[in-house]
């Protein structure tokens, strides 16, 4: 069940992936940066399965990319911002 896929464009979601998740490191702002955590956390998903491993991409997607991410932006949400100044 391996889904061909050119190297290109292999290299291509692997180099996405790699700057979302590098722009959820650097950003500032805590609700961005959630979300490109969970886009990279996406593309990482279709990876795995690019590689014929469906079980791990399932994981990823449901786990990493959805419950963590909106795990996280619930989190943010609850913050007293009047408190934080």
């Amino acid at each position: 069940m391996s889904a061909e896929i050119d190297p290109l464009m292999g290299m291509i979601i692997l180099l996405a992936t790699t700057v979302f998740l590098i722009i959820a490191i650097e950003l500032k702002d805590l609700v961005k940066a959630t979300i490109a955590l969970g886009i990279g956390s996406a593309l990482l998903a279709s990876m795995f399965y690019i590689l014929d491993a469906p079980y791990a991409a399932v994981f990823e997607l449901s786990v990493a990319a959805g419950l963590v991410t909106i795990l996280l932006l619930s989190a943010i949400g609850m913050i007293d911002k009047e408190g934080a100044k």
